[in-house]
Formats: structure tokens, C-alpha cells, sequence
């Protein structure tokens, strides 16, 4: 296939509004393309490159090459050469980076280095997500969409399946089945305003712990534990207790879903970024698991023993669950039937204050009769968490790419110093509306001090409303801290910038993750 069709149909999808209309431009570009085709058009499709980070950054982009005048690249010559790009290193390598990405621009028509573009800093937002591209693919090979949907789940991914169906048609979908050794996508949660809200929508509920740790899902088969993350990854000889916790467990052969965390000495949970970083750490484990050991914590089971229970409702899987695992080792929790009344309310509400006394991030309230659909954000599964919010200036802003080309989009975000200056805590293009976007590109060109072609620097008066899930220390910013999944709420242009948070107001709220 060529990359000037795959670059076309970003464009196009883009520009739809409608979700049927994007389903439709992604089933025609899946009945044009190869069954070898599928794990690059798949990935470049969401805005992902299989190959990860590539280690090119702006400046090298921002060299004009002079486009093609015509398509002849293939989506195997963009994959190679990324790949090409991904494996540079040593000695020589900006230069050797340089030199590759100016071969694939000029390789390239204009359309075809603008999606290039989006695709290397990672700003392709053309909303052809997974989800959309799932039920694509099933109009393209006449495949029913929810046993696509099943197969994707139980694959791990929708690049297999794509392949399969390309390849063999629909009734090749009967092979894909819950096995114990391979993962499949967990469930996810929508979030709800407030647990009497998420009450409301679900009647009969349990609300659970939400903890803040990795996720993790767990596949025994005898003696064999693997461990695996949400994004599917085996991370089985990172967490040596983990496997030894799950091998003391009754029962031959099963799959669970839970967080692993760490606990401090006082009992309260350790750092998002600490149990990450230990997680992450491949070198002398034994070492780092006796500086930092780590638990597991379980909420659901999937399998046991040869029975998949994917389509049970939860009460039912949770009893699996309790015959397994050891009630330390289960998340808190409280019940709700399906006429709850005042004190039940009041119970759930005190819980949600005490998992937030005891550190946690919150709760997660979950049906009682609901299945667990892997993969997605069921509407079963309702996260309440507190809302955080900061007034913030903005320092910056970058011209953004695809639907806002032409808008000042990610945001650089700063709070005060006691000096008067902002420290950057971190940048987000999340929560903004069209709307927005033109009225903020309008108002910080009349505060525009600088603009380099990427970032525009703007005098720090401009005052917005941020919210956010928490904060990350961080050595890039220099605060030593971040923020977590930031968005914003809404402009304060009845703030001045003397008025906004300083930093020492934003570590004193998060006194766990202070450097």
C-alpha cells in the first residue's frame, strides 16, 4: 500500500465528524490493503509508531526538504526507514538522524511530510482510535462487530485479528479464545462526578479501592506465573514477590487483574513514580525489590481452571475470586444493593473519605451484574476521584499539527516562585475545545514575545484553570515535578498572573511526591 493513500485517509478521518463516516473511510482503506500491511497501517493510524521514540527532535524536523512531486514511498519503506532511525546510536547519530529523516522528507510528497510529521513528534490526532478502526475492519470483511470486538480482546490487540481476517475471512475468529500465558486488554473505567452519582447509575454496586500502582494481569499454569502490564507487556522477572505470592495461591490454572503497589513504613501507599520506577528497573532486581518490595493487590479474576468467566457478572466473580486469594491480598470494599438507602449511601461515602485518608487515589464503583469487557471503558466500571485544580500561567504555547494546523494548541504551564518568575510544571493540549483553540491562538499572539517556527513564547499574564489527576516528580521540569493528566477547565482572565499558584502552594498539596 502506498503511504500517500495512508496519509489521505488520515486527513480524511480527521475531517469527518460523523463516527460512521470514519468507520467507513477505514473499512474501504482495510479492503485495499494486505494482510502484511496491517502492523504499520494500524499503529500510524492511532498516531503511533511501532518502533517507539525515535530520538529526533524539533530541530532536526524543522528543516525544510523540498517534497516529491509525486507518491511512490510504500508503508514498508516508511516502517523501514523508521525502524532504520530507531536503531541509530553512538557516535555520529544526530548527524546520522539528520541525514535519514531529510532521505524520507524528500521521499515524500507535501501531504506525506505533514502526516510524517505527526506521526515522529507524536501529534497525529485524527481520531481513527482503536475502537473506530475495530468496527471498520468488521464492515470491510463482513465480520459481525461484536465478535471482532471479542477477538481483539482476547488477541491483545487489534493488529493480529486484522491480520487473520485479511488473510482467512470471519470464521477465523473462532481461534482466538482466553488462554492462560497469553494476556488479553483490561477493562477500563469511565469516570462519574461523585459516588452518588455513580450509585445512581449503577443500583447494585461494590465500591472499591482505587489504588494507584501498576496494573498488572496475572497468569498461573502450574508452577509458571507470568506477569503482565496494561499495555501487555511481560514483566515477569521485574516482580520476583509477586510470582512468589501467586505460586502460594490454591488453584492449578487461572488469570487475575489487580495493581501492584508499595507501602511504606507507616502503611500508606509509596508514589505513583516510585513503584513505576521500580516496576521499570531491569538491572540487579533482587536489589532493587529488597530497597523497594512491591505487593499485589487483586479486584478481579478472569479464569479458573479450564472455566472462562469473562461473561459472568462480577458478584459471581468475585466469589472466584475470594476462593483464590487471600483477603489481604483482595481490594477494600463495600456493598450496595440495588435499592440503596440513605445509610447505604452514607457508608459509601465514608469509604470514598477513608480510602482517600488511607492514600489512595479514590474508588471504583462497579456493577454487580456486569461482565467484564476487556478492552473498553465499560459503563459498568465508574472511577470517582477528587478533583485537583490549579490556577496556572501560561508560558507557551505550540502551533499545533493535523485538525490544528494553524492554532496555538499544547500549552506550557508555569506557577509563581517566591522571586516573582514560573517554574514550568508541564504542558497540555487536553480539554479544548474549537472554540477555545481559536480564541487562546488570537489572545497569545498579542502576548507573543518570540516564535520559533514550533514553541511561541508569550509574557506570562495569561491565567488558566487546570485540572489534574495528581503529580509525578520529574527532573525535566524544574520543580522537580510535573502534573498528571492535566486538561483544561476554563480561562480566569479575572485573575492577574501575581494571583496564581505558586509552587510551594502546589508541592504542600501533594507533600508524598515533593522532591
Amino acid at each position: 500500500m502506498l503511504f500517500a493513500r495512508l496519509a489521505q485517509v488520515s486527513q480524511d478521518v480527521a475531517a469527518a465528524s460523523a463516527r460512521s463516516r470514519k468507520i467507513a473511510l477505514l473499512a474501504e482503506l482495510f479492503r485495499d490493503a494486505e494482510p502484511d500491511d496491517v502492523p504499520i497501517v494500524i499503529p500510524y493510524l492511532a498516531g503511533r509508531l511501532p518502533q517507539g521514540r525515535l530520538g529526533v527532535g524539533w530541530r532536526v524536523l524543522s528543516e525544510r526538504t523540498e517534497p516529491a512531486d509525486r507518491p511512490r514511498l510504500s508503508v514498508h519503506d516508511v516502517d523501514a526507514l523508521m525502524t532504520e532511525l530507531g536503531d541509530v546510536s553512538g557516535a555520529g547519530s544526530q548527524a546520522e538522524r539528520k541525514r535519514l529523516v531529510g532521505e524520507l522528507m524528500g521521499a515524500a510528497t507535501e501531504a506525506e511530510q505533514r502526516f510524517l510529521f505527526g506521526l515522529v513528534t507524536g501529534e497525529v490526532r485524527q481520531g481513527a482510535l482503536d475502537a473506530v478502526a475495530t468496527e471498520g475492519l468488521a464492515q470491510a470483511t463482513g465480520a459481525a462487530p461484536a465478535d471482532v470486538r471479542r477477538a481483539v480482546m482476547l488477541a491483545g490487540g487489534l493488529q493480529d485479528v486484522a491480520q487473520v481476517l485479511l488473510a482467512r475471512g470471519p470464521e477465523a475468529l473462532d481461534e482466538f479464545r482466553l488462554t492462560v500465558g497469553r494476556p488479553v486488554q483490561p477493562m477500563l473505567a469511565h469516570s462519574a462526578a461523585s459516588v452518588d452519582e455513580a450509585l445512581d447509575k449503577l443500583g447494585a454496586c461494590a465500591v472499591e479501592e482505587k489504588l494507584d500502582g501498576i496494573r498488572v494481569q496475572v497468569h498461573r499454569d502450574g508452577r509458571d506465573v507470568r506477569v503482565f502490564t496494561r499495555t501487555l507487556d511481560d514483566i515477569t522477572d521485574r516482580l520476583p514477590e509477586v510470582v512468589d505470592a501467586v505460586r502460594e495461591f490454591p488453584g492449578e490454572r487461572f488469570i487475575l487483574d489487580g495493581e501492584v503497589i508499595a507501602l511504606g513504613a507507616d502503611g500508606r501507599p509509596r508514589a505513583f513514580q516510585d513503584v513505576a520506577g521500580r516496576v521499570g528497573s531491569r538491572v540487579d532486581v533482587a536489589r532493587a525489590a529488597e530497597a523497594l518490595p512491591v505487593s499485589p493487590v487483586f479486584f478481579d479474576v478472569l479464569y479458573v481452571d479450564g472455566r472462562d468467566l469473562l461473561d459472568l457478572p462480577f458478584a459471581k466473580r468475585h466469589e472466584q475470586l475470594a476462593r483464590l486469594i487471600p483477603e489481604p491480598m483482595r481490594v477494600r470494599r463495600v456493598l450496595n444493593d440495588d435499592e440503596a438507602d440513605d445509610e447505604q449511601r452514607r457508608n459509601a461515602g465514608r469509604f470514598f473519605d477513608e480510602t482517600l485518608a488511607r492514600g489512595h487515589e479514590g474508588v471504583v464503583v462497579k456493577g454487580l451484574e456486569a461482565p467484564y469487557s476487556a478492552g473498553r471503558r465499560g459503563a459498568s466500571w465508574l472511577k470517582v476521584k477528587p478533583v485537583h485544580t490549579l490556577d496556572l500561567v501560561v508560558l507557551a504555547a505550540e502551533w499545533g499539527h493535523g485538525r490544528r494546523t494553524g492554532k496555538l494548541s499544547n500549552l506550557h504551564l508555569g506557577a509563581r516562585r517566591p522571586d516573582g518568575s514560573f517554574a514550568m510544571l508541564g504542558k497540555t493540549f487536553k480539554g479544548l475545545t474549537d472554540a477555545l483553540l481559536a480564541w487562546q491562538t488570537e489572545r497569545l499572539l498579542e502576548l507573543a514575545v518570540h516564535d520559533d517556527g514550533h514553541v511561541v513564547t508569550v509574557r506570562p499574564e495569561l491565567v488558566v484553570e487546570i485540572a489534574y489527576d495528581g503529580l509525578q516528580r520529574s527532573t525535566r521540569y524544574p520543580a522537580g515535578v510535573t502534573l498528571r493528566f492535566a486538561r483544561v477547565v476554563r480561562y480566569r482572565e479575572d485573575k492577574t498572573a501575581a494571583q496564581a499558584d505558586s509552587v510551594e502552594t502546589v508541592l504542600a498539596a501533594h507533600p508524598t511526591v515533593a522532591p
